[in-house]
């Protein structure tokens, strides 16, 4: 099966994630947004499956520092893409592709699930 993990190294729940799948005997890609950046058609994808507002971090850090004009342009899958192609740390991490579906966030119940 083949599986890729997208985020940055050194965030917490991208770093448990690659963790349990490790544990797990799972082999991974990791794709590094912040040095390799991530295209356009990758967040469409993710938008497409599980809804712009889900891979829009709001909670981050990114988001909370940017400006307040900037965050109310932020309207549509496209205006979201369009933010996420400029600031990828704003992106929800992990994303976890698989050929069974994509998961988002560190969740060990939604992992389980998708490798059992």
């Amino acid at each position: 099966m083949s599986i890729k993990v997208f985020g940055i190294p050194n965030c917490g729940s991208v770093k448990k994630a690659r963790t349990w799948l490790e544990e797990n005997n799972i082999d991974v890609h990791f794709h590094d947004f912040k040095k390799l950046g991530i295209d356009e058609e990758h967040l469409n994808k993710w938008c497409n499956t599980l809804g712009w507002e889900k891979v829009v971090n709001k909670k981050g850090l990114t988001w909370r520092g940017l400006d307040d004009k900037v965050k109310e342009t932020v309207k549509d899958q496209q205006s979201a893409i369009q933010l996420m192609l400029n600031h990828t740390s704003v992106i929800k991490r992990p994303v976890i592709e698989t050929p069974k579906g994509i998961i988002i966030g560190y969740d060990e119940t939604e992992l389980n699930k998708l490798f059992s």
